[in-house]
C-alpha cells in the first residue's frame, strides 16, 4: 500500500469515527448532525448573518435556510432584524440553544480526542492537516 493511502485511510477513519460519535450524541439531544452544528457554530459567533453562517459551515444558503427555520421552530435560535440593513437577520441562540448541552459537549469532545497527545505532535498535525486542506482545496479549485 503506498504510504499516502494509508495516511488518507487513517484521516478518513478517524473523521468517520468522529462523525459518528458526534452524531450519536447529538441525537441523544433530540438534534441532527446539521442542526448540532449550527448550533455550535452560532455559539462562535452569534449576531452573524444567515451568509456569515453559512461560509463558516460551508454550506449552501438555502441548506442553512432549512436548517434554521427548524431550529428556530423547535425554539434553538432567533432571527432580528440587523442594525443598518433591516432587510438582514442576525442570528442568535435562544436560552434553550445555549442550555441544549451540545456546545458544551462539543468543546469537551476538541479535548477528549486529543487526549494523551504531546503538544508539539498536535502542532505537526494541524500544520500537516492544513496543507493536506490546501492540496485538496488547489485541486478543486476553490
Amino acid at each position: 500500500m503506498p504510504r499516502d493511502q494509508g495516511t488518507i485511510d487513517a484521516l478518513l477513519d478517524a473523521m468517520r469515527v468522529l462523525r459518528r460519535h458526534y452524531d450519536d450524541r447529538a441525537r441523544g439531544m433530540g438534534l441532527t448532525m446539521s442542526r448540532a452544528r449550527v448550533i455550535s457554530a452560532l455559539s462562535r459567533i452569534e449576531g452573524a448573518s444567515q451568509a456569515e453562517l453559512a461560509t463558516e459551515l460551508d454550506i449552501e444558503a438555502p441548506t442553512l435556510k432549512r436548517l434554521l427555520d427548524g431550529l428556530e421552530a423547535d425554539g434553538f435560535v432567533t432571527r432580528r432584524p440587523m442594525e443598518g440593513d433591516a432587510r438582514k437577520n442576525a442570528l442568535f441562540l435562544t436560552p434553550r440553544g445555549r442550555d441544549s448541552g451540545i456546545i458544551a459537549f462539543g468543546r469537551q469532545l476538541r479535548s477528549d480526542v486529543v487526549e494523551g497527545i504531546e503538544a508539539e505532535d498536535l502542532r505537526r498535525t494541524r500544520d500537516t492537516l492544513r496543507r493536506i486542506a490546501g492540496n485538496i482545496a488547489r485541486l478543486s479549485g476553490k
